[in-house]
């Protein structure tokens, strides 16, 4: 467990803090949307460009995000009960300790995101993309138990993705 805590440590460097700096000493950066600690339930993000955006700490209980581009996105220690992600473009992003109960994932792209000790109670995952996503072996376990579908924008199987036997 220590080994994957520090390869999510040095890819969480490496994707998010160390770009970041490079970008601050830019006289073009533009700092990235927070939405941290805020209340957005029922808010509707879809098909929204929300790259690099923070939502940590913040409640989105049946928030839609289906379509949009999170690339990057930072959503620790988040509640997402009932969120439609649907087609949401997740590549890259931080989303560890996220409550994801009955959330619709399907045809989701998180390939490349931290997902450790997120919850997936109820959760649709037809068709989503989990390509070297950073989850511990029960994570993976749960998901290639209702793991079905192929991804419409990568072509990727879900149960592939998820490395199920």
């Amino acid at each position: 467990m220590k080994l994957r805590q520090l390869a999510a440590f040095l890819l969480a460097l490496t994707i998010f803090i160390l770009p970041r700096a490079a970008q601050a000493q830019s006289k073009y950066y533009a700092p990235p949307l927070s939405f941290s600690n805020a209340e957005l339930t029922r808010r509707d993000f879809s098909g929204q460009i929300l790259r690099s955006a923070e939502f940590s700490n913040a409640n989105m209980d049946l928030t839609n995000f289906s379509k949009a581009d999170l690339r990057g996105a930072i959503m620790s220690a988040s509640v997402m009960t009932q969120a439609n992600l649907h087609g949401a473009n997740l590549t890259n992003a931080m989303i560890d300790q996220v409550k994801f109960t009955n959330a619709d994932l399907s045809d989701a792209i998180l390939v490349e995101t931290i997902l450790l000790r997120s919850t997936f109670d109820g959760v649709n995952i037809t068709g989503a993309d989990f390509t070297d996503s950073i989850m511990d072996g029960a994570q993976i376990k749960e998901l290639c138990g209702k793991a079905s579908g192929v991804n419409s924008q990568t072509g990727v199987d879900t149960r592939d993705s998820l490395g199920c036997r």
